[in-house]
């Protein structure tokens, strides 16, 4: 038997503290888990407006490249996408939003200048690569916004675990306990209080 549910005043000190601890734990966990579900609500907002940029972005992305491809010839406009250098300035940090770490991820912005001459291309094809850089920034903050919403939900389930068993099992149990303890201690009490008596009247007969 564990020796802190014995009915002494010692122990019911002991668990009404770590109940008031138990209930303190619940309110910064409730706490916790609105902060977070407000910014992954905030999150989702933002992944489905940059979605719908994307779409919309990809779409005049792609009708000007087809244009290009027509005015200029496919195979001449993969020799120019050649020209195009690999994007190595991605950068990856982090912040905490309450424990949670999530990414931000940045990007050297570059000039916008383009790897070809204009005499001997058309303007769709200016119109397909401004469009492109627009969806790779979109993209970029797309990925940054998504895996953040991803942490986020994982944190909250955490955070509602262990919510749920400090109000459905650590909360109750200190408190069946603390009664138990202070119903003993009370029996007990009148107990001693009964004998007390009857040794009084014993004296006084």
């Amino acid at each position: 038997m564990n020796p802190n549910t014995f009915p002494t005043k010692g122990n019911l000190i002991l668990a009404k503290n770590s109940l008031a601890l138990a209930r303190q734990g619940y309110e910064l966990m409730d706490k916790k888990r609105n902060i977070l579900i407000r910014e992954l609500m905030s999150l989702i907002s933002q992944a489905s407006d940059i979605q719908s940029q994307i779409d919309t972005t990809f779409t005049l992305a792609y009708d000007a490249l087809q244009k290009a491809n027509i005015q200029l010839g496919i195979n001449y406009v993969r020799q120019i996408s050649y020209s195009v250098p690999v994007e190595d300035s991605i950068r990856i940090k982090t912040r905490s939003i309450m424990g949670t770490e999530i990414p931000l991820v940045e990007a050297e912005k570059k000039a916008s200048m383009p790897t070809y001459g204009y005499y001997s291309t058309t303007n769709a094809l200016d119109e397909a690569k401004v469009a492109f850089e627009k969806v790779k920034e979109l993209t970029l903050t797309l990925s940054m916004v998504e895996n953040s919403a991803y942490r986020l939900a994982n944190s909250i389930k955490k955070t509602q675990k262990r919510a749920n068993a400090l109000k459905n099992i650590t909360i109750p149990t200190y408190e069946v306990l603390s009664k138990n303890i202070q119903n003993a201690l009370e029996e007990k009490e009148r107990e001693e209080f009964t004998r007390l008596k009857v040794i009084k009247r014993m004296q006084h007969k």
